[in-house]
């Protein structure tokens, strides 16, 4: 199940006058479950999951980190890789939870699984100030992100109306492990400050817009992957694929799979575009099935007169 889309809300909010009172309010705009809670004046309490798996390398930089920012972070992800499971969420009858030492709970299922439990059991009574999903291995960039565990995190946390973050760490051309990882230390670090900016912006009320995510994708800059991105991008999240399967037939009933980088040229102003240039991109994104008003209409008009 894949309930994902990346929005430009600029190019959104640009249509709708147009288009007002044709739309129903539900189709254009976010939901999200309740509104989120106000920022509050000490540190955020933060859920942080990922697909990678508990004991990643990522997750547990971005736990260090972000508590030596001085946020209340608990760790609450799958127990093994999940990476490619999407919005996944369990619906068998019993699950297995772990919980190896303080602040860390491994939960034998999805990233959803793994935020649904941590907002009922591990944070019950009182949600977070904000879910964090990742820092993970590889870019979840274009029709990527539709199949990513590291967004589906965030997009558990958005259902139940939590602001969320997912945080990815890669370009299109994966570099070796080593350098990944030491490309997740610029993605933490740019992660807190993106934090903070939220934060600072809020004042008083949420930390973003009722509804809405943000998809980050840090690129791997350098030799050693330490460098400095170019900049940061708001991007909204390219149509293409990026990725091919190619299947063989192995002659016994099976077939053997193989995935290739099959890029285009990315649309300007896209999450492709940016971290090909060496930027971050960060993607707003919503947790709904709706169409976009223009959409909307232009399906309204193909169903138009229809009858069963």
């Amino acid at each position: 199940m894949q309930r994902k889309r990346v929005l430009p809300l600029a190019a959104l909010l640009l249509c709708a006058p147009a288009l007002a009172g044709t739309v129903p309010a539900a189709a254009a705009e976010p939901q999200g479950g309740p509104a989120p809670a106000p920022v509050p004046a000490g540190p955020l309490r933060i859920l942080l999951t990922n697909d990678d798996g508990y004991n990643a390398p990522g997750i547990r930089l971005a736990f260090a980190r972000l508590t030596a920012a001085g946020h209340d972070v608990t760790i609450v992800a799958p127990l093994t890789n999940q990476s490619g499971a999407g919005t996944k969420t369990s619906n068998a009858p019993s699950i297995a939870v772990r919980h190896p030492e303080p602040k860390v709970w491994a939960v034998d299922g999805s990233p959803g699984d793994s935020v649904n439990f941590g907002l009922s059991e591990v944070f019950e009574g009182r949600a977070p100030d904000l879910v964090v999903s990742g820092t993970n291995f590889g870019p979840n960039l274009a029709a990527i992100t539709n199949h990513s565990g590291t967004v589906g995190g965030a997009i558990a946390g958005l259902d139940a109306g939590v602001p969320a973050i997912a945080l990815s760490t890669g370009g299109l051309v994966a570099p070796d492990p080593v350098t990944t990882v030491n490309a997740m230390g610029p993605t933490v670090d740019f992660a807190v400050k993106l934090i903070d900016r939220l934060r600072a912006r809020a004042r008083s009320g949420p930390l973003l817009p009722k509804g809405v995510g943000l998809n980050v994708n840090h690129p791997v800059i350098g030799a050693d992957g330490k460098g400095t991105p170019a900049g940061v991008a708001t991007t909204f999240q390219d149509a293409q694929a990026v990725l091919k399967a190619d299947y063989t037939d192995a002659g016994d009933g099976t077939w053997k799979v193989g995935v290739t980088v099959d890029l285009k040229t990315p649309a300007r102003g896209s999450d492709v575009e940016a971290v090909a240039a060496g930027k971050i991109a960060v993607s707003p994104m919503n947790a709904d099935w709706n169409t976009g008003p223009v959409d909307f209409a232009v399906t309204a008009a193909l169903l138009s007169g229809l009858r069963p």
